[in-house]
């Protein structure tokens, strides 16, 4: 990732939302050395802020339906969420939550691309999203796995304005050309039930042992560590709650 602090149209936000929020903490101050804070308040849900230092680089949220399964959000900013969900419609998405505001800390609204992924919108006001960006135990790279590239090639551009850097294998995506993710079309290593989803990456300084770390405290490895092209390791991870992410090196570009 390019980007090292929310600008609009970039990932800017992460949230988990995990039907145990005691264990999440403990995995991943374990995993990522966050200290996690949870909001005291009634009306706040058990809204809980993960630091790394002082920083604030995630959420830990309960989860709020039935049945709803343990999973990683990922939030893209927008200075204006209402005119961006008309976007997302208006292309083929659709709005399933909000917009609405959030005490004084922004406005947001959760929606989906037309294949059905799941992504939020953030409009910042007291807070504009994660204070660390492309750091060892912070929000890297975020990944579409979707089963077609051209509608979501389509789409994200129209309501975001990205850049897509061209690549048969892998597209990535980007604001005024830097690069944030990328475009990972499922395959036959995909079960069928596997639905689009976009795939948060943690930047790390170590791969392996990130990964043997997490194995140590109850995830499992859905891919182990492997290289890619320009020499980088990444892994996917489960946590124990069943919420998948991944793992990748850090870098000078994330």
């Amino acid at each position: 990732m390019k980007l090292t602090e929310p600008v609009p149209g970039g990932p800017c936000w992460i949230e988990l939302s995990t039907p145990d929020i005691p264990a999440a903490k403990s995995f991943y101050a374990a995993l990522f050395g966050w200290r996690s804070e949870t909001d005291p308040r009634e009306e706040a849900g058990g809204y809980t802020m993960a630091h790394l230092g002082a920083a604030r680089v995630a959420a830990l949220s309960p989860v709020y339906q039935p049945g709803q399964p343990p999973a990683w959000t990922v939030s893209f900013a927008t200075e204006d969420a209402d005119a961006t969900v008309e976007k997302v419609t208006s292309a083929g998405g659709s709005l399933l939550v909000g917009p609405m505001d959030v005490f004084d800390q922004g406005r947001f609204a959760v929606v989906t691309d037309p294949s059905g992924a799941v992504f939020s919108l953030w409009q910042g006001r007291a807070f504009a999203g994660a204070e660390l960006l492309n750091t060892p135990g912070a929000l890297g790279w975020v990944e579409l796995v979707t089963r077609e590239a051209d509608p979501a090639l389509a789409f994200y551009p129209a309501v975001f304005g990205w850049t897509v850097t061209a690549s048969e294998s892998y597209p990535q995506w980007g604001v005024a050309g830097a690069d944030f993710g990328g475009l990972l079309v499922m395959d036959d290593r995909f079960p069928p039930e596997a639905p689009p989803n976009w795939l948060p990456y943690f930047a790390v300084t170590d791969v392996e042992a990130t990964a043997a770390t997490a194995q140590g405290a109850g995830g499992e490895l859905m891919m182990p560590p492997a290289g890619i092209p320009g020499g980088r390791r990444i892994a996917v991870v489960r946590d124990p709650q069943g919420a998948v992410f991944g793992i990748h090196q850090a870098g000078e570009d994330g």
